[in-house]
């Protein structure tokens, strides 16, 4: 290959790294807003919950970089094979990380409207389903990041986990609400914030049937298993 194609290939290589790295930084934005947000409704914190809705804004503007890029990139390269699927996933998942990163910051929202201390109990749950969600978002990335379908695979395989603690943890409010009238505009805050973490693990799911896409060149049937 001449000097020209080598200089070809190489901006062709960087386009799609410099992809790939602006995704890996919306996925550590996006953890960020939700650390943010669910410490702020723990804590009480409304400089936390603001610097959460603040941080969405610099998601959304991540997003908007990662989409116009890969449509120059299918316009002006054409890929092929596993390329395409690299930039079109790469769309994909910007599509879902902003989306993470937006329920993080209903979350700050919620908090910035609850002036009660929040019961110990319901605190711990909504505690314990944010690190499952919070754990899964970060292992999903790192699969990204190296291609592991097998970390993928896990991702979606503990799905079902978050799903079981955020049931039970609507039983619970419900149960305090039925307790005491007085809890029931509080519960009903925490109740759509326990929804929100719990989407976000949907959220992570998804990102893991992309990065499945993007390895295999098929799309992801729940039958098929993540194999």
């Amino acid at each position: 290959m001449n000097e020209l194609g080598d200089h070809t290939v190489t901006a062709y290589d960087d386009e799609l790294q410099s992809l790939v790295a602006k995704i890996v930084e919306m996925g550590g934005q996006a953890e960020r807003i939700l650390e943010q947000g669910v410490t702020s409704l723990l804590k009480n914190d409304d400089a936390l919950a603001q610097a959460a809705i603040a941080g969405d804004k610099l998601l959304n503007a991540l997003q908007r970089e990662v989409d116009e890029q890969a449509v120059l990139i299918l316009t002006k390269r054409q890929p092929m094979a596993q390329d395409l699927r690299e930039v079109v996933g790469a769309i994909r998942l910007s599509s879902d990380i902003e989306r993470i990163g937006d329920l993080g910051k209903n979350i700050a929202r919620r908090a910035t409207q609850i002036e009660e201390s929040i019961r110990p109990q319901a605190a711990y749950g909504i505690e314990h389903l944010t690190e499952l969600a919070s754990e899964q978002v970060k292992n999903v990335l790192d699969a990204y990041s190296s291609r592991s379908v097998a970390r993928a695979r896990d991702v979606w395989r503990r799905d079902d986990e978050i799903d079981s603690i955020y049931m039970s943890l609507f039983r619970e409010l419900l149960t305090y609400m039925m307790e005491d009238p007085r809890k029931i505009s509080l519960c009903t805050h925490l109740l759509f914030c326990a929804k929100n973490v719990e989407r976000i693990g949907d959220h992570a799911t998804n990102i893991a049937e992309t990065i499945y896409y993007i390895e295999k060149g098929e799309i992801y049937r729940p039958d098929d298993g993540l194999e």
